[in-house]
């Protein structure tokens, strides 16, 4: 890792080994479903920290699996940081870091999935107006991989829910400093990554009303809660969350990730159990919630994602692709194209040439 780069203190995986290709429970494994369909993957992460490294070689390692993965959109996780120059700029690094990837993965053999071809980064909008020249600096580093930014915003009233690496508040979303901020995104022609709990799912459907010209992706669901406070209430969490999200579909401007339930503050403890879970046993704990994400927001306007390495702790990268074809298993095939692939690239501003010139390549091949 270059010395200019350093990886901020953020809280690591619990339970993960030093070891790149370990998990802390026995992984269950299984052949791959339906290996033609295409997918992008829609959010992931690279970085490496005290308990974890997962980098290039760690993705391709679970990109390469067997499931057909074409692409992917890296978005922010504090690190590779700049350890210079102002603070509001050290993000940059990330991006540069991602964007290395990217023009990496591009110039290699068409067979090599296109890493980071999407690249979403961090920036402090409460900077208001003074956010301008970071969003601008993140375009120059990332140039046409860099596609929007992410500022977590997940805050609840127990702080132990919360990533002290991202201070957040109640009111974070109608802060009018942030709003600023925000106000410079759509004339850059940058999406908005939203991370946020259920219950704040409200603030966001206010902001997105307010900024129809800005487009806004909805991360893991919604920020499903079932730890802490949130323990045994998974009916009455369910309930909130459905109501919510159902208005925030409302707003055109607005789509949602569908993934990020492995990890533990969702509450489905696999992390604790003998052996990571089958795909049989994702699909049917994903189900409840992915399939009302799908029927709120039409297929077209959802996407999967593996939110590695976040939910490694809890499954394998091969069985959790499996465990999304099983809930879209009833899907029709424009329906899961959209899951799996379309909805993230016209989001992002993907180039869909490849992936459609390589469909039209296999449709030929099988007539």
């Amino acid at each position: 890792m270059p010395d200019r780069y350093t990886t901020a203190s953020t809280p690591t995986m619990r339970g993960v080994s030093a070891d790149p290709q370990t998990l802390p429970l026995p992984i269950h494994r299984e052949a791959v479903m339906d290996p033609g369909q295409v997918i992008i993957d829609a959010h992931h992460h690279l970085y490496h920290r005290p308990k974890i490294r997962y980098l290039l070689d760690e993705m391709l390692t679970d990109i390469c699996s067997g499931h057909d993965v074409r692409a992917t959109v890296f978005v922010q996780a504090q690190s590779m940081l700049r350890d210079f120059g102002p603070e509001e700029l050290k993000a940059i690094g990330e991006t540069e870091f991602a964007h290395g990837i990217a023009v990496a993965c591009k110039e290699a053999p068409p067979e090599v999935p296109r890493i980071c071809a999407g690249i979403v980064g961090h920036a402090d909008l409460t900077l208001g107006d003074g956010v301008r020249p970071v969003l601008e600096a993140h375009i120059e580093a990332g140039g046409d991989h860099f596609k929007g930014i992410r500022q977590p915003l997940a805050w609840d009233p127990d702080p132990t829910l919360s990533n002290p690496a991202y201070p957040s508040h109640r009111e974070l979303m109608e802060d009018a400093a942030f709003r600023r901020g925000f106000a410079h995104l759509a004339p850059l022609g940058l999406t908005f990554d939203a991370w946020l709990f259920f219950h704040q799912i409200p603030q966001l459907t206010t902001l997105a009303r307010a900024f129809p010209e800005t487009r806004i992706v909805l991360n893991h669901c919604g920020g499903v809660l079932g730890i802490g406070g949130y323990r045994n209430k998974r009916e009455q969490v369910h309930r909130e969350w459905l109501k919510n999200l159902r208005e925030l579909a409302r707003c055109d401007n607005v789509m949602v990730k569908l993934g990020g339930l492995g990890m533990p503050l969702s509450g489905f403890g696999w992390e604790r159990s003998e052996r990571t879970p089958t795909s049989q046993a994702l699909a049917d704990a994903w189900t409840p919630w992915f399939e009302p994400c799908i029927a709120a927001f039409g297929a077209s306007r959802c996407m999967f994602e593996s939110n590695f390495p976040a939910d490694r702790e809890a499954y394998d990268y091969a069985v959790g692709w499996n465990a999304m074809k099983r809930v879209a298993s009833q899907a029709t095939q424009d329906e899961k194209d959209a899951l799996f692939w379309r909805s993230a690239a016209q989001f992002y501003r993907l180039p869909e040439v490849y992936v459609e010139q390589q469909m039209e390549e296999q449709d030929h091949v099988r007539r």
